[in-house]
């Protein structure tokens, strides 16, 4: 049995713990009291202008302030009643309801409730900071204790309300109140007022223009909560969602759905081009001019709903203009309301063979040339740790004969591609990968031409946009420059490229690589991107790739390049017959694309590069013009293979 003398000392330990957390709460109060105000109404506000300055969005604040005053009593209930019902009568943190969250936590052993106040949520709101670290939550106590301490419980709630997240790109009440119900806040009925004090639980979910049945689920449960807080009868409640609530935004949405994956990664680049000091964007705010082409970006999403509407897979593009390496347009998904992740940046996937690329530049730089012959049937390699290797053509297709790499990069041949990386070896194709800008780790393997390894869409980029300048790295950005509110310059992308590759070599690559939508290479099969050869105005370096799970179309000139990927989220299997999305996604939308001088769109021919007519597949000399098609040569490589008479 517990005696009475330990009943006394756990009194007497407890006591000593309340009284100095106690005098501890008393001296943090103290310290906010006697810290500097902090500013809220302009907090952490970001501008973001495109190419042409102009403001494209507001981040964490909205573009309109209201009091509340201007906005509907319905409206003030709920957001209270479900996020913070004793918001009125604590300071800043709701002791009870943290230990009850505990509690509950502790014996479910999982994280099913929180106890985070309007206060709170109204700091990482403003500050955007959500690491799951300890500095950070201190920081956040002590903000939010300097938030109770410096204003009113009323301007409080004003500032959080002004800047919550609506979803589908709407950053406070009365930008959500106009975008989904065409209303001024203090206009809404008390079924709209609850449906948008139910969105920001998780505003991809919730918000009714990305799923409405969950959005009236969650009203429902902020209903519940206005009857437990006694801001509206059982009876009242009884009345309400009985008919479908009609949604504006269904009907005149005109705003580019997927742009706010481009404004996100646009954030993501912030954090790793400039230290900005936290009490700038805290104070003033930053204004971010990008490269963002709207005119790309909404041609970019009318080609890709126009073929991938209602698909489950997913897709992630970019255009980037290589003469400054600006990103001017991007999208990291089908639809930006109903999943956030950004595929463009963060999505590791295989490349298939449009890793083929930096192999035969390799392949040139190393005294192969485009009339270069590999055998080409079907082969197993016999590898150095005994194990044994088959790759496959697409189809099972082989030429059983002789093909050139040009016909092997047109026709995509994994068979020449696996014989020219087991020749070269793969740490020389390693290197240029390297120095052409891609950073991903890869694993020097037999089946790494064929694009098995993982990169992400914006490292891949990279490495093209060095291929499209004909071996110049610069390196790729979405931002050009950073000033805070009083045009103070706080960032600015210097031009900087470096030569890395051989001009010559990556442009006899490049006209290579124009073969994939040449009919003069149909032989025992046919050009990757044939099918779109007639879409296509100018002229285009192209490599498709494909796996199991990845579909890919890269291509590019002198002024513009541009990728596209589709897949499905969980590496599932793709049908082959979804390959075409990704083609004529590219072929629709490139043509349409301006930058530099459109009338001169290919490459100048170097000095050291000459041409020569042979036929295609077998590298011949052939008087018969019908069947020959330009190969490219570095001046005294000119190896001609000569037809044998018969």
């Amino acid at each position: 049995m517990i005696t009475l003398k330990i009943l006394r000392l756990f009194f007497k330990i407890f006591s000593v713990i309340i009284f100095s957390l106690s005098i501890f709460i008393v001296f943090l109060y103290l310290y906010a009291y006697f810290k500097p105000k902090t500013i809220i109404k302009n907090a952490s506000t970001y501008f973001i202008y495109d190419i042409n300055n102009k403001l494209v969005y507001t981040g964490s604040s909205t573009q309109k302030w209201v009091t509340l005053n201007e906005v509907s009593n319905d409206y003030i209930d709920a957001v209270i009643s479900v996020e913070d019902r004793n918001f009125y009568k604590h300071n800043g943190f709701d002791y009870l309801r943290i230990i009850k969250a505990l509690y509950k936590n502790i014996t479910n052993n999982k994280i099913i409730e929180g106890a985070s106040t309007i206060s709170q949520q109204y700091i990482k709101n403003l500050y955007q900071n959500f690491d799951k670290t300890w500095k950070r939550k201190w920081n956040e106590t002590l903000l939010t204790l300097n938030l109770e301490v410096h204003y009113t419980k009323d301007e409080i709630l004003e500032g959080y309300i002004n800047t919550i997240n609506f979803g589908e790109g709407n950053i406070g009440i009365y930008n959500a109140s106009m975008y989904y119900f065409n209303k001024e806040p203090k206009n809404l009925t008390k079924e709209e007022a609850i449906i948008l004090a139910g969105i920001p639980k998780s505003p991809a979910n919730y918000n009714p223009v990305s799923n409405y049945d969950k959005s009236i689920e969650r009203a429902k449960i902020v209903l519940n909560c206005m009857i437990n807080n006694n801001k509206i009868t059982k009876s009242e409640a009884s009345e309400l969602f009985k008919e479908d609530i009609k949604i504006y935004a269904n009907e005149n949405n005109e705003k580019l759905n997927t742009i706010m994956y481009y404004q996100d990664a646009v954030m993501d680049e912030l954090k790793e081009v400039v230290n900005i000091p936290q009490s700038i964007i805290q104070q003033k705010g930053i204004k971010i001019y990008t490269n963002l082409d709207l005119n790309a970006q909404e041609l970019l999403e009318k080609n890709i709903n126009n073929y991938m509407a209602g698909e489950t897979m997913q897709v992630a593009s970019m255009i980037i203009n290589p003469q400054t390496g600006g990103i001017t347009a991007l999208t990291g998904g089908l639809d930006y309301s109903k999943s956030q992740f950004n595929r463009a940046i963060h999505a590791k996937r295989q490349v298939g063979s449009t890793m083929k690329s930096f192999l035969y530049y390799t392949a040139l730089e190393n005294n192969l040339t485009s009339a270069s012959l590999f055998s080409n049937e079907a082969t197993t390699f016999n590898l150095d740790n005994g194990k044994v290797y088959s790759p496959q053509n697409y189809g099972g297709k082989y030429a059983e004969k002789d093909i050139t790499m040009a016909a092997a990069i047109a026709l995509s041949d994994n068979i020449y591609a696996v014989k020219t990386y087991m020749f070269l070896g793969g740490d020389k194709v390693i290197n240029n990968v390297r120095k052409s800008g891609i950073k991903a780790s890869l694993k020097d393997v037999p089946s790494l031409p064929l694009g098995t390894n993982e990169l992400t869409m914006i490292d891949f980029a990279q490495g093209y946009t060095t291929l499209a300048t004909l071996g110049n790295y610069q390196k790729i950005h979405l931002i050009n420059k950073v000033e805070d509110s009083d045009g103070n310059v706080l960032y600015e992308y210097k031009d900087k490229p470096v030569t890395v590759l051989n001009s010559n070599y990556v442009y006899i690559l490049n006209e290579m690589l124009t073969n994939t939508t040449n009919k003069k290479f149909i032989d025992y099969t046919k050009p990757t991107a044939l099918g779109i050869a007639d879409k296509l105005k100018e002229k285009y370096a192209i490599k498709t790739g494909s796996t199991n799970t990845d579909y890919w179309t890269i291509g590019f000139n002198k002024n513009k390049l541009m990728l596209v990927w589709s897949g499905n989220d969980d590496g599932s299997d793709v049908s082959i017959s979804k390959s075409f999305y990704t083609k004529n996604i590219f072929a629709d939308t490139i043509d349409e694309i301006s930058y530099n001088d459109e009338n001169d769109n290919w490459y100048q021919t170097p000095e050291d590069v000459i041409a020569m007519p042979l036929d295609p597949i077998s590298g011949y000399e052939t008087k018969d013009t019908s069947k020959t098609a330009i190969f490219y040569f570095l001046k005294g490589s000119e190896i001609i293979n000569k037809k044998k008479k018969e």
